[in-house]
């Protein structure tokens, strides 16, 4: 997509800006006007995160005329995918290890989080929500965004880094601790997707990293 007309240019660019600052609009405006964070919220929330996605894949498709392997959503390889997601998988516990390891050295600020109001969500919805952060951020930061600013710019550290630094950055509502957690786990993701381009190891991964403390866990926890 080197040699793309004004046209195409011009979408590629609408979905860029989705892609990097659609999620934290929403998020961001949902949390600005305290909205209760109860199901049927949560639920017009999601809805309006999945209508960016399918805006952006709409982009895709339609107006850049583009396959989806433009953005690492390729048919893959089931045994190949399996084994990067272990190694991934691997990479982000370590890369979370280091964060922590920062975050006490240097005693960063923690923010809000909403994971205590989704501990009375619905199992349904909450699984919704994970799904929606796995697909939807490694789509937006680490597929679409990457590709499309590297195809703009011709500069691999921009198209690199500017994704990389907004999806940290939009965890601030989780204060320091949040965003260097993000920063060095969303490194990882970022390097592998750059060696691999495959998306569909850095989704699962991120699913699994939601999944299992928010999911799994709490089922062999006994509540007090």
């Amino acid at each position: 997509m080197s040699m793309i007309d004004l046209t195409t240019r011009r979408w590629t660019m609408i979905g860029i800006a989705v892609a990097l600052f659609g999620m934290p609009l929403v998020l961001g405006v949902f949390s600005a006007f305290r909205v209760p964070l109860i199901t049927q919220n949560i639920l017009i929330r999601e809805i309006i995160l999945f209508a960016l996605a399918a805006a952006v894949l709409l982009i895709i498709k339609r107006k850049e005329h583009l396959d989806w392997d433009s953005v690492g959503l390729q048919r893959p390889a089931v045994g190949t995918t399996a084994l990067w997601v272990l190694i991934t998988f691997g990479g982000v516990l370590l890369a979370g290890a280091l964060a922590f390891g920062v975050i006490k050295f240097f005693n960063l600020p923690v923010g809000s989080s909403d994971s205590g109001a989704y501990d009375v969500l619905p199992t349904w919805l909450l699984l919704l929500v994970i799904v929606r952060a796995g697909f939807l951020e490694e789509f937006f930061y680490r597929g679409y965004a990457i590709e499309r600013l590297r195809s703009l710019t011709g500069n691999r550290i921009l198209s690199v880094g500017i994704p990389l630094f907004v999806f940290a950055v939009s965890h601030y509502r989780q204060g320091l601790a949040g965003i260097t957690i993000a920063l060095l786990t969303g490194a990882v993701l970022t390097g592998v997707y750059l060696y691999k381009r495959n998306l569909w190891i850095t989704i699962t991964v991120h699913f699994l990293a939601d999944f299992i403390p928010n999911i799994v866990v709490p089922l062999f926890v006994t509540p007090k």
